[in-house]
């Protein structure tokens, strides 16, 4: 098994994808693992209805042995949109935020990059999912592909309506993010940091983020940090591999890891009304 790098602070790993395939039958050690690096609390990211409930679910299975360590969001992504029917999804979502670890509206934004959904359906299903979490006062968990100027403009509309937001995995540039900034949403940064080829203007951009408004994430089983010094052989990124990122973004910001760590713990706390652990 690769070698871990251990925060010295808790850490929060604000988006991973635990319901994939790639975790089949191997959560408990991947908690476990996690654990092991000090990344004491999990956001897991709900892309369709089904990929929402079972998020839930394994919230709840789990709670027993690693009491206070998972949540989950429930949405549906924008790839996902075609399927988004409205009022009958909309009800679905609603009822899965019952559960008592949902902390979040979301994975819900715009993609214009594959548009494997229409933009027209994108745009529907994500004005429906803004009108849920402003309805039950849930932050928004969002995602955006080369769609920062029809997105900004969406959420300048219902700003003043929702409690809060994060712009997930964050990859745009400067206009995106000050913008996104001007409407005091938070910003999550995965592995992409990490990469030397495309993540360079993010690493000059992350200097921009506040220190209250910056996030970290995996997107696990994605964007491995290519920094790793021993990378897994099969490639799979995990929540215990945070810490490549935390030592990235300190780097980037001129500040200790341990700095970096409790700000974006306090502030993940703080968006999803975490326990405290």
């Amino acid at each position: 098994m690769t070698e871990l790098l251990v925060s010295t602070d808790p850490l929060v790993d604000i988006g991973v994808n635990l319901s994939n395939s790639a975790f089949s039958d191997q959560l408990p050690e991947i908690l476990r693992r996690a654990q092991q690096a000090n990344v004491r609390q999990l956001v897991i990211t709900g892309t369709s209805v089904r990929e929402s409930e079972q998020a839930a679910a394994i919230c709840e299975d789990f709670d027993q042995d690693f009491p206070g360590m998972l949540y989950s969001t429930c949405g549906v992504h924008p790839h996902d949109a075609k399927t988004f029917v409205a009022g009958t999804t909309t009800s679905q979502l609603r009822s899965i935020a019952q559960a008592p670890h949902v902390v979040a509206i979301g994975e819900t934004g715009l993609d214009f990059n594959r548009n494997f959904s229409s933009p027209k359906d994108q745009e529907k299903a994500f004005e429906a999912q803004l009108e849920l979490a402003a309805e039950l006062s849930l932050p928004l968990f969002m995602h955006e592909r080369d769609a920062h100027q029809r997105q900004f403009e969406i959420l300048k509309q219902y700003r003043d309506h929702i409690t809060d937001g994060v712009i997930h995995c964050f990859t745009g540039d400067k206009t995106a993010l000050f913008n996104y900034l001007d409407l005091d949403l938070h910003i999550g940064i995965t592995g992409w940091i990490c990469d030397e080829r495309r993540g360079l203007s993010l690493q000059s951009l992350v200097t921009s983020i506040p220190d209250q408004r910056l996030l970290l994430e995996t997107d696990a089983p994605y964007l491995l940090p290519r920094t790793m010094t021993q990378k897994p052989k099969a490639k799979r990124n995990e929540p215990a591999f945070l810490p490549w990122v935390l030592q990235t973004v300190a780097k980037c910001k001129s500040q200790t890891e341990e700095q970096v760590a409790h700000q974006t713990t306090q502030n993940a706390v703080a968006f999803f009304r975490l326990a405290q652990k």
